[in-house]
């Protein structure tokens, strides 16, 4: 599949075939996401792989998946065969930037304006999106609401933080979103040319 049709062809969805997903389909997914940008290669991404059904039941539980069922869609967090849960460690990056290659001359860290371990992660997800669909597979992010319950759940460290859920499997029939109707905004509100 080439990369714009990829780009093109991927959305959330909100529901899943009964089918399970062979685990070497998820390792190669999670491999490339290996391959994301990091900032001075601090490679402070994770990933958490779930497929226990209890489990994908209680991590789609903190995020609200009652409301989406409410909502008229299916408990497609729930019942994906395959949770991803995308994380980062914003202290991996204060270690990082403060070795000896990475200080600045006087021996301090770098000031973050960004908090760039966000954006990686971002990165890694995008590319765990992708990898999925190239793989025959359909994905949902979205974010859970109990950040300590989820912790608690997958036993992350506190340094750790989860960033969302990537629901993984085989498509089946679901309802759009209402948000879809929205549209993409107009390019002379996205695209700004030597200057906003």
């Amino acid at each position: 599949m080439e990369l714009k049709d990829a780009i093109l062809k991927r959305r959330m969805v909100r529901n899943f075939a009964d089918m399970p997903v062979a685990p070497e389909i998820i390792e190669r997914i999670v491999d490339l996401t290996r391959h994301a940008p990091s900032a001075g290669y601090t490679q402070g991404q994770s990933f958490i792989v779930v497929t226990k059904p209890e489990l994908r039941k209680a991590i789609a539980n903190t995020c609200e998946e009652d409301e989406y069922v409410k909502g008229g869609f299916d408990p497609f967090i729930s019942k994906a065969p395959v949770l991803l849960i995308p994380c980062t460690s914003e202290l991996a990056y204060h270690r990082r930037y403060q070795e000896a290659d990475k200080v600045n001359d006087d021996g301090t860290e770098i000031v973050w304006p960004i908090p760039y371990w966000f954006m990686d992660i971002g990165c890694s997800v995008m590319i765990a999106l992708l990898a999925a669909l190239d793989e025959g597979l359909v994905t949902a992010f979205v974010g859970s609401k109990d950040l300590d319950t989820l912790r608690a759940l997958l036993n992350i460290p506190n340094e750790v933080t989860p960033v969302g859920v990537i629901a993984v499997g085989y498509r089946a029939e679901d309802k759009p979103s209402s948000s879809l109707k929205r549209g993409r905004k107009p390019d002379t509100e996205y695209l700004h040319y030597e200057a906003w």
